[in-house]
């Protein structure tokens, strides 16, 4: 059985950036039917319990061909895209150090200020609902991708290091349809260091 992940931090400690209401919804509602959806949906599925979230998240993935399950894919992918998504995160965020990842940032896209640029104008001009990622390929380069609804980089064989979340409920209330206000305002709650321990 999967269970809903405890936040690293407090409701109120994520504010302005992402109100307490916000992270109760998003967190305490959204997220918790994904794992009771996921928790009803694996039983008969042909897929474990016992199998990590980034497993069944490959082995439903709908490009998968005939063990594709599209329901199971939908809530696992969500759930893992939550997980990675709320735990980058802490109060006042915390700087980008200067190392392998920081210099592979600059090499790639010769400052940190345009790569994130990139990044936020991938998540704005994302269709629909979905998440931009940045993540690491076999050969430790970075790569931003657009995924849309549930999907994760790992269907693409990447390993996912940080993500924005585009869904509208993840920013209505407090942004209404500015999303490319609440993706520039994470940045101020980002927690390089998490990133950095994922890209190694």
């Amino acid at each position: 059985m999967f269970e809903l992940i405890s936040l690293p931090y407090g409701a109120k400690d994520l504010e302005p950036v992402i109100s307490a209401q916000t992270l109760s919804f998003h967190h305490g509602k959204h997220l918790q039917a994904y794992v009771d959806n996921l928790n009803k949906l694996l039983p008969g599925s042909g897929l474990s319990e016992d199998l990590s979230l980034e497993e069944i998240v490959c082995k439903a993935n709908p490009a998968g061909g005939a063990s594709a399950n599209q329901a199971v894919f939908n809530n696992a992918g969500q759930i893992l895209n939550h997980n990675l998504y709320f735990t980058q995160f802490c109060k006042g965020g915390k700087a980008l150090e200067d190392g392998a990842f920081k210099a592979q940032i600059v090499r790639q896209w010769g400052g940190v200020e345009a790569f994130q640029a990139e990044f936020v104008a991938k998540g704005v001009g994302l269709f629909g609902s979905g998440w931009v990622w940045l993540s690491r390929d076999a050969n430790g380069s970075l790569v931003i991708t657009q995924e849309a609804g549930a999907s994760n980089p790992v269907v693409r064989g990447l390993k996912p290091l940080l993500t924005f979340d585009v869904w509208e409920h993840a920013y209505y209330l407090d942004y209404q349809n500015r999303r490319a206000a609440h993706l520039d305002a994470l940045w101020q709650i980002l927690d390089w260091s998490v990133i950095e321990k994922r890209y190694k």
